[in-house]
């Protein structure tokens, strides 16, 4: 039997040699992020409140919600002054702290910047791509259980360094408590705009606009499920960066690695909430079992102790592999949001993993670096989708758009081409519309 407990703590062992592991494996990784009619329904009913009655319904729904007793927007606004009067009155190592971070997050978004490009054709016509930022975005920062500065400066500077001309930040703040690192965390990142609302009504708020709260072109960062189930209702009216499942995390270990140090990166993701999904695989059976019992030595020292042993109980595994050719099957097959390949050459395996949202390599590169400061994004794609989605950049601020300038020889070459394929789809004013510029032989 394979599955066993660590002393008091309840998390499922796997071995892919067992004969049904494939389909525990799936059972495990399952998540529906889809939320249910009712949840649907609630937010359904809050979008069209916004869009019909716009600031009111903002403050209506803030009262309900967060339990503010405010007469106005004027009350949930909050200006730049405000802003860097959080920033400056910050203890100095939190404010040198959120200052590198945000320094080494710039500069690597700024590697990610896309060129405007063309080439000149034989005939004189001119192909090309012209970039351009988005002009606004509206960035959703989590309030209520946990405040995220980091989650400020990760989604707002990528939209900066893209060259968006405004950035609006939503943060909802129940009965009234504002995080000052969070509002600093804005000042550093350019935010021009920050409004003290949450939930579906201010995912609405972004999507259409109110008198107050300006429409903008793209909504991305997380949120519950309330936010999420928002951002896809209005996916189509603005951009949206992605559904958002809970945070995971994948360590790959070739059995040298201090077993504390891994027990404790598996708990920095599964102390997110009690759905974080954290695994561990290894082809050292002695080395899962020394993982193990530091688990369940480490675990009772933990502040969230709690959520931690619910999230191991309920989606966490240690799994033993019969080599690296499996664990890297096994990596492509989970498509983990955080990969973290502990062993001594990480870099073997690096071409062979396809699916990851972000890979971090080596002993020492614990994930935790990659949420706070090391400078990629920690904006990434869960619950398998990094099969076909990257992290946040800015390339998700930026939109593409196919220059054609054609010559007179180039119209009239193209002209025939184009006439002949509009006419096998009977489109004749296709048809024609080239053929009148087409010269005579």
């Amino acid at each position: 039997m394979s599955e066993t407990s660590a002393a008091a703590v309840d998390m499922t062992r796997l071995s892919t040699s067992d004969p049904d592991f494939s389909a525990r494996l799936d059972a495990l990784l399952a998540w529906e992020g889809v939320s249910d009619h009712e949840v649907q329904q609630r937010v359904a009913d809050i979008i069209a409140g916004v869009r019909e009655r716009g600031d009111a319904a903002l403050v209506d729904y803030t009262h309900r919600f967060d339990r503010l007793n405010v007469t106005g927007m004027a009350e949930l606004t909050l200006d730049a002054a405000r802003l860097e009067q959080a920033y400056r009155g910050l203890p100095q190592e939190q404010r040198d702290a959120l200052t590198q971070a945000a320094e080494r997050i710039r500069l690597y978004h700024e590697h990610q910047k896309s060129t405007s490009w063309s080439y000149v054709e034989d005939d004189g016509t001119v192909l090309g791509q012209q970039v351009t930022p988005l002009d606004r975005a509206g960035i959703y920062v989590p309030g209520g259980k946990a405040a995220y500065p980091s989650s400020v400066l990760m989604n707002a500077i990528p939209a900066h360094v893209a060259g968006v001309r405004e950035i609006v930040m939503v943060v909802p703040t129940p009965d009234g408590v504002l995080n000052e690192l969070v509002l600093a965390a804005a000042h550093l990142a350019g935010v021009q705009h920050v409004f003290t609302i949450g939930g579906a009504q201010a995912v609405a708020a972004m999507a259409y606009g109110t008198e107050s709260v300006p429409r903008v072109d793209k909504i991305v960062g997380p949120g519950n499920i309330y936010v999420a189930t928002a951002k896809r209702a209005v996916f189509g009216q603005v951009g949206i960066d992605m559904i958002a499942g809970p945070s995971e995390i994948l360590v790959v270990s070739d059995g040298a690695t201090d077993p504390d140090w891994l027990a404790m990166d598996l708990f920095s993701q599964a102390e997110h909430d009690e759905d974080a999904q954290a695994l561990l695989i290894s082809w050292d059976e002695q080395h899962l079992a020394q993982v193990e019992a530091s688990i369940a030595r480490l675990l009772p020292t933990l502040e969230r102790e709690a959520i931690v042993r619910e999230s191991l109980a309920r989606r966490g595994a240690l799994i033993h592999c019969r080599g690296r050719g499996e664990a890297v099957e096994l990596i492509n097959r989970i498509a983990p949001e955080h990969l973290e390949l502990s062993m001594a050459d990480p870099e073997a395996l690096l071409p062979e993993v396809r699916h990851a949202g972000a890979i971090f390599m080596g002993r020492y590169t614990a994930e935790v670096l990659g949420d706070y400061c090391a400078g990629p994004n920690h904006v990434l794609p869960t619950s398998g989708t990094a099969r076909f989605s990257s992290p946040l950049g800015v390339y998700d601020f930026l939109k593409r758009s196919s220059v054609i300038h054609c010559s007179e020889a180039g119209a009239s070459a193209l002209g025939r081409v184009a006439s002949v394929l509009a006419r096998g789809e009977s489109l004749t004013a296709h048809a024609r519309s080239a053929e009148y510029r087409i010269k005579a032989r």
